[in-house]
């Protein structure tokens, strides 16, 4: 008997959740509920200089806030080490990986000199190298033949052995690289379709020739979805866009309408519809049906779709809606907000910057303290360099706080603490300031410093 469909949604705790990967998560999901397959979460956290905890919970908050179950999981690359270090061995003992000491600005030297193509020139294939400390482990690609895989989306794909370098499989600290870490838990949690965005579409070549030599049998079908792009046909970018679900979700969006609106994005239900039951979604979706060219993601369009579903609520249910939505933005630090608040209404002016996309700024409050503490902008500079590294919990941000107060010729911890809580709150006073930015997340602190920061520039 065939073993039902099993797919899997793998995002990196290296930032908020993609709007992205919310869509490729709702397409593996879609397509797992209208086939009775399975769905798997797993976390892919090999990258330990940049994942964060906080990123972890990210991703669960998203996927629960998008209605996106998983059946198993979450799986952590982190606690799957045994199985890379064993399949890097049997690449090793079978000559299909090798040693290799070369420094990233070694191989670029040899790239300009023979000025051919960037990237690695098989110098140590031969030399019969130890896998020891300090180096890293590649794979010996084949330098005849053709990698070919037919995929649901883009149709046949053809690519040259002869094109694909002696990829890493193997960091020289000793940690798998992303792509054999893939390979191997794909094949370990029997994944049958590799559904995933465009951007992968380079990676499936070494992915193929990695779970051939490993002796992995079928190969896995797959799905490139085309790339999410903004209103300028440009890729979407965290620099430049709001790519993070959470935040469309703490400015008031609807999880079933930004459902509705990534579903949209490179496959459509026909007929000129765009408002579409969850039930539909699985009755219709086909990964057949994905167009290849790239979606814009149009917010204004997404806020079209989220009003027809407002006003197709009962008024009631709007009502309480709100309410919870507007009560799940502070409530974590209501107790902090009592003690200092006098009327309800200061209760939401202390609480509003959780919600809005930006502060709303105090100008006089703005204009005081910038003239006030010369050292304004450079403890900004440095709150957002110490805030990059630590833990992010309200003492450990305290005491990064203090110490750029520090980097930045100030003393006094309260001289230091201003400036931030303005260019984060918009206000000089409100709730205490540690569990306010513990609550508001890394990604989106750093991001209103940066802010404030190029205010100050045009300022000047």
């Amino acid at each position: 008997m065939t073993e039902s469909p099993r797919v899997r949604i793998a995002p990196s705790p290296t930032g908020y959740f993609h709007v992205g990967t919310g869509r490729t998560a709702l397409f593996n999901w879609l397509f797992a509920r209208r086939t009775g397959g399975t769905f798997v979460l797993r976390v892919e956290d090999t990258d330990t200089a940049r994942n964060r905890a906080e990123h972890v919970e990210g991703i669960l908050r998203a996927m629960r806030w998008l209605g996106l179950d998983w059946d198993e999981g979450p799986y952590f690359q982190s606690e799957r080490g045994e199985l890379y270090a064993a399949a890097i061995g049997r690449l090793l003992a079978e000559g299909k990986a090798y040693a290799c000491d070369c420094t990233p600005e070694q191989v670029a030297a040899r790239a300009k000199e023979r000025g051919g193509p960037p990237g690695y020139d098989g110098h140590c294939r031969d030399r019969g190298l130890e896998p020891g400390p300090a180096r890293m482990v590649r794979f010996r690609t084949p330098d005849e033949g053709h990698t070919i895989f037919d995929d649901l989306v883009r149709g046949k794909v053809v690519v040259d052995n002869a094109v694909v370098e002696d990829f890493g499989v193997r960091k020289s600290n000793g940690d798998p690289l992303f792509i054999l870490a893939n390979v191997v838990d794909d094949a370990d949690m029997r994944i049958s379709h590799v559904v995933r965005g465009e951007d992968h579409v380079s990676n499936t070549p070494k992915y193929l020739l990695l779970w051939d030599a490993l002796g992995y049998g079928p190969h896995p079908v797959f799905a490139h979805l085309p790339l999410l792009l903004n209103d300028a046909r440009k890729k979407l970018s965290k620099r430049r866009d709001k790519v993070a679900v959470e935040d469309y979700r703490d400015e008031g969006y609807l999880p079933e309408a930004m459902r509705n609106y990534l579903a949209l994005l490179g496959w459509s239900p026909g007929g000129d519809r765009e408002i579409i039951t969850l039930d539909e979604m699985i009755a219709e979706f086909r990964l057949e049906d994905v167009r290849s060219a790239g979606a814009i993601f149009d917010e204004r369009k997404l806020r079209d779709v989220n009003a027809e579903y407002l006003r197709a609520m009962p008024v009631s249910t709007l009502v309480e809606r709100a309410a919870e939505w507007q009560r799940s933005r502070w409530e974590p630090i209501a107790g902090l907000v009592q003690e200092r608040a006098r009327t309800l209404a200061e209760v939401y002016a202390m609480t509003d910057f959780l919600y809005l996309p930006e502060p709303v700024l105090d100008s006089a409050a703005w204009a005081k303290e910038t003239r006030r503490q010369p050292a304004f902008g450079a403890i900004l500079s440095a709150a957002a360099a110490r805030y990059a590294s630590i833990e992010w919990e309200a003492e450990e941000i305290h005491q990064a706080t203090v110490a750029a107060g520090q980097d930045a010729g100030v003393e006094q911890p309260s001289k230091a603490q201003a400036p931030v809580r303005l260019a984060v709150t918009g206000r000089s006073v409100g709730p205490p300031l540690w569990e306010s930015l513990e609550l508001l997340g890394r990604d989106r602190t750093v991001a209103r410093l940066q802010v404030a920061q190029t205010r100050l520039q045009t300022e000047a």
